[in-house]
């Protein structure tokens, strides 16, 4: 971003202040159509350009008539260069500014964060975070200017405290931050604004990372004259003593994401209840590894980890999975079983949520989540593998490819069962000839359309089959 800041200034000899008027005009003009009627306005302004971009707007303010109070976090003197002068047009209007007490609030309709923007590297402490906590406890609606502060915009960690906007207005470029870990609760929603910057600007830019696109599906119409075996053949081991309803999930998300066929190893006395739940599955009850000869050699891609459990009975079965040349995705327990032996295989998806991610890379969760993109890159590289780190803002990443970022999916999702059947999805598009990254990309991005659409009722008490229930919907739109 300060690349691209860079060359709007200099290659194409735009001045610093008329690209933060634009900044600040557009953040205005947002808080204008959010908040139409507020008329009491106070602006958190910080020390360096962002503060500028809060001048800018309160200036605004004051031209429409609005009640305008600008408390000065950081020490408005030391202010320079496009900041500088934004702020001696807000004084020039008659704008007022004050240092931060905390008093004004009571009677802001909006509070604007204009306090930190991209450059924020390390945690907030003494006053700065004082006033975040301030604004977040004042029960105001919050406009956040390019992002929230307190947010690494590289990340989404929260550097000490972060303001939990209602409405954040970015500029130029996405920031990866703003869609994962903690950036979609303090994002609220998103606008953007190019501040009139042409294309060419990004020449020669590779992004941090991209977006899921929702606007174009890697699955083909099917022939008319298709049968069941045009779609690949998922086999899904899982299920130890009392756990056999993870890889029902798994199945039926499989079934319903187009898969032509499912096979099933589980224990015995998971059989009768899938005969009963999910009788388009084929189901094999094992107590021993030897007992599924001859299952895997008919199946396309495996399923490994849906309540396996991390006894004896699931690690022979993934012993049994990973000596295959089948694409495996791998979820759950066998995901804790490879922990404690690390291998490399190649033609394998490994879907780690940030506890299974830590045990993967031996350290903390907290750690996986100040970095989630480090995270996913570092599981990538360590295992040879297309990793999809799940959680707000799932990542997908694959050795010497952009990391994608979902921006999709809801709270509600926070549900026993969901990770199964994400499992089952991804596998029954590799089933249907998706290669493995396109099947994870797609597979996180019907999984989340889902669960949205599930969650229409409300985000409380989602099941996982109520996303299982939406599939067939999202994957033919």
């Amino acid at each position: 971003m300060r690349e691209l800041d860079r060359r709007v200034i200099e290659d194409q000899h735009v001045p610093a202040l008329t690209l933060m008027t634009r900044a600040g005009t557009a953040a205005w003009q947002t808080l204008q159509r959010n908040w139409p009627k507020a008329r009491d306005i106070v602006v958190f302004a910080g020390a360096g350009n962002n503060a500028g971009d809060g001048y800018v707007l309160a200036t605004q303010a004051l031209r429409a008539k609005r009640r305008v109070a600008v408390l000065n976090v950081g020490d408005p003197a030391k202010l320079t260069g496009a900041a500088a002068m934004a702020r001696k047009r807000f004084l020039a209007a008659k704008g007022r500014e004050q240092p931060f007490t905390g008093e004004l609030l009571a009677k802001a309709d909006v509070i604007v964060d204009a306090l930190f923007g991209i450059g924020l590297d390390r945690p907030l402490r003494d006053h700065w975070a004082q006033a975040v906590e301030r604004i977040n406890a004042s029960g105001k609606p919050v406009l956040a200017v390019d992002i929230p502060s307190g947010l690494s915009a590289d990340s989404g960690a929260i550097l000490g405290a972060a303001v939990r906007a209602t409405v954040t207005q970015t500029f130029i470029g996405l920031k990866a931050g703003l869609f994962t870990g903690a950036g979609p609760s303090c994002t609220g929603e998103l606008e953007f604004d190019m501040l009139k910057v042409p294309p060419r600007t990004f020449e020669s830019m590779p992004p941090h990372a991209s977006l899921l696109d929702d606007a174009h599906s890697p699955l083909p119409r099917r022939a008319r004259a298709a049968h069941k075996g045009d779609f690949g053949h998922v086999l899904v081991i899982g299920g130890d003593h009392g756990m056999g309803g993870a890889p029902c999930l798994s199945a039926g998300a499989a079934l319903r994401s187009g898969a032509g066929l499912v096979s099933v190893i589980t224990r015995p006395e998971h059989v009768a209840g899938f005969l009963a739940g999910l009788p388009e599955a084929m189901v094999r009850g094992v107590d021993d590894a030897a007992e599924a000869a001859g299952l895997f050699e008919r199946a396309t891609v495996i399923a490994a980890g849906p309540g396996l459990g991390q006894g004896e009975w699931g690690r022979q079965l993934l012993t049994r999975a990973l000596a295959t040349p089948l694409p495996l995705v791998v979820d759950a327990d066998a995901l804790n079983l490879l922990a404690t032996q690390p291998q490399t295989r190649g033609q394998w998806i490994l879907t780690p949520h940030p506890g299974e991610a830590a045990r993967l890379l031996q350290q903390s969760v907290v750690e996986v989540q100040q970095d989630r993109l480090k995270a996913a890159a570092r599981i990538a590289e360590k295992y040879r593998a297309v990793v999809v780190l799940k959680g707000a803002g799932s990542i997908v990443a694959a050795n010497g490819e952009t990391p994608t970022i979902c921006r999709h999916g809801n709270p509600g999702m926070a549900a026993p069962g969901m990770g199964d059947a994400l499992t089952g999805i991804i596998a029954a598009l590799v089933a249907q000839g998706l290669t493995l990254s396109e099947a994870a990309r797609a597979g996180v991005q019907a999984h989340a359309h889902a669960g949205d659409r599930a969650a229409k009722a409300g985000e409380r008490g989602l099941l996982a089959r109520d996303l299982i229930a939406e599939l067939r919907a999202v994957l033919n739109a």
